[in-house]
Parts: C-alpha cells; structure tokens; sequence
C-alpha cells in the first residue's frame, strides 16, 4: 500500500493536482472530512458545482448507483466531483473494481469509509492503490496531540507555545473535530497581525487553569517539586472532568520514556540531546537535561514501571475501588520519594 498522508493529499489538492479516485477509510472522521471537504472545495468552480458535484449517501444507494453517477461525463465542464458519504453502509462496494481498474479521467469519486477499514488482500483495495488514492485515517494518540496541535496551526501560518499545546492536548483530548473549533476560536482571538498563540490565550478563553494543568504538573516532577506536584493533584481530583488520569500519564510516560533515551545517548550535550529526540527547538531539552540530574536512569526505569502499573489500575487491573485521584497522588508518592 502507497503511503499517503493528509499534509501530502491536501498539499495536492490545494494545487490543483487531483487523483480520479479516492477512498478515505478509517477511524478517524476528522482527516476524511477535512479531504472530501476540500475536494469539494477546489475541484470544481462555483459556476459548475449545480450540476457536476453529486453527493450520495451508501445507507440510500448500491454500488450500482454509485457507478451509473461516476460512469456520467461532466456537464460543459472539465470534470464532475461524486462523493459518496457514509460508505461503509454499502454493501456490495467490491463491485466497484472493476471501475476501480479504470476509473474515468473526467470523474473525481470520492468514497467515505468511515470507522472501519478495508481488506487490503481484496482486489478493489488494491486497484484503488494503484489507480488512486487509498488513505487511512488514523486516531492521534495522547503522545502525539501536542505536535500535531503545532504543525496543524503552521498550515494557517500561526505558531503556538509548547505549554499552551500541552494545554489544549489535555484539555480537549484527541476529539479533532472539537479541538479545530478551539484553534479557530482562538486564531479568531488573535490580536491584529499577531500570529502567536500564548498559554495566556488559551487559558482566558478555552476555560484551562494555567496553574494546573499537566505540563505544571510535569515541570513539577521533574525539578521534584513535591508540594507542588500534590498541589495540582489535588485540583485535578476537584475537577476530575477536565482532567483524566490517562492523559496525566501519557504526558509523564512521554517524558520518562524520552528520559531513559536521554540516559544513554552518547552525546548528552543540548545539541546532541536534540538529535537523539528528534527535537527542532532548544527549549524543548532544557527539561531533559533537568531530568538528567534528578533522576537516574534506573530511577526512570522504575517510574516507567510505576506509570504502567497505574495505567492498568485506572481500568480495573487489581482495583475494585481505588479513584483515579488516589491513584495518582500514590503514583507521585513512588516517583518523588
């Protein structure tokens, strides 16, 4: 299978380069959204959408609909646009390969595949990724949210500080669709040609507390902070809603994880911490070289261990009865002492 990713498909798009057939499958709705939207976006120009963009639903069609709309040639114009919503309703979609082996020039189909994905051993899979596109759309783990946050705000030309990503991360959680509303929100916030979003941004005006959240908590461990490590414990367990114990671990399991890789790299200048965590900013190893200090490798070992074994008693492993707030603080107990 091509590796296609969203930034190269609406890299693409956006230059007038399309494929005559796409099909976006996958658990993640947000990314096959944001293409089929941008699809219809650019394809076509506004003057020629009434009557060569179709939009079809698979609970209310066959494939032979769907074939009968893609087979069509466009109307005075240089192409139609067929986007098929809601596909995974389709029950027979296998008999579109054979115009998945030839589909037409003048046709863009675009089929919806949504929180499911396709056998890659059967032949349409494989003629769509040869005469196509075939896309995946993948959830964004805990661990990745906070980059995905910064390089999905380059696209509109706007940056983002590292705390106010982790901020938004654990505030909003991998719910694309909500968290792009809250970008939108905030870019709309922005002062006039201002092209930075502060912590203090997001704190004033998505409802996140700078003072207690899981980037102070981390900061906290790792100069081992311990009153002020309890502290923000103690808040998260107020206002347990907004904090989830699973994305406080994932942000210190991120951490300890880089720490250990941090232990044994044979250069463990700033420089050479940078290359062995792929960093691109300074800022981001000062942390890492504070943590260097104050833990030992096999202090971070353990701590991995400790985060684990959270981990599974946050979802019932051996814990009938103990909150995810006690867990926590008994976690923060074994890290700091």
């Amino acid at each position: 299978m091509k590796n296609h990713s969203f930034e190269t498909i609406t890299a693409d798009l956006k230059d007038g380069r399309f494929a005559p057939l796409y099909v976006l499958v996958g658990e993640e709705p947000y990314f096959i959204d944001r293409i089929t939207d941008l699809i219809l976006e650019v394809a076509l120009p506004e003057h020629d959408k009434d009557f060569n963009q179709t939009i079809l639903y698979g609970a209310d069609v066959t494939a032979g609909d769907v074939l009968n709309a893609a087979r069509r040639f466009p109307m005075m114009a240089e192409r139609q646009v067929v986007v098929v919503r809601e596909a995974q309703h389709l029950k027979d979609i296998e008999m579109l390969t054979a115009y998945a082996k030839k589909p037409l020039a003048s046709t863009i189909l675009v089929i919806n595949y949504k929180y499911k994905t396709l056998d890659k051993r059967r032949t349409f899979s494989a003629a769509v990724d040869t005469n196509g596109i075939l896309f995946e759309s993948r959830k964004i783990t805990d661990y990745h949210l906070p980059g995905f946050i910064t390089t999905l705000l380059k696209g509109y030309h706007t940056s983002i500080d590292a705390k106010a990503a982790q901020m938004l991360s654990d505030f909003v959680g991998n719910d694309l669709g909500r968290l792009d509303k809250e970008l939108d929100k905030l870019r709309i916030l922005l002062p006039p040609k201002a092209k930075h979003i502060t912590a203090e941004l997001v704190e004033q005006n998505v409802g996140i507390s700078k003072e207690y959240n899981n980037f102070e908590l981390l900061r906290a461990v790792i100069t081992r902070n311990n009153l002020r490590a309890h502290t923000i414990a103690r808040y998260f367990a107020a206002n347990p809603k907004n904090n989830p114990i699973q994305a406080t671990l994932a942000v210190l399991f991120n951490f300890f994880s880089n720490l250990i890789v941090c232990h044994y790299a044979p250069d463990q200048s700033e420089q050479g911490l940078m290359a062995a965590l792929s960093l691109r900013q300074s800022f981001q190893v000062k942390d890492y070289l504070t943590g260097l200090y104050n833990y030992s490798a096999g202090q971070a070992v353990h701590t991995i261990e400790y985060i684990r074994l959270t981990d599974a008693r946050s979802k019932g492993v051996d814990n009938v009865s103990t909150p995810d707030h006690q867990l926590l603080s008994e976690l923060l107990y074994r890290i700091l002492h």
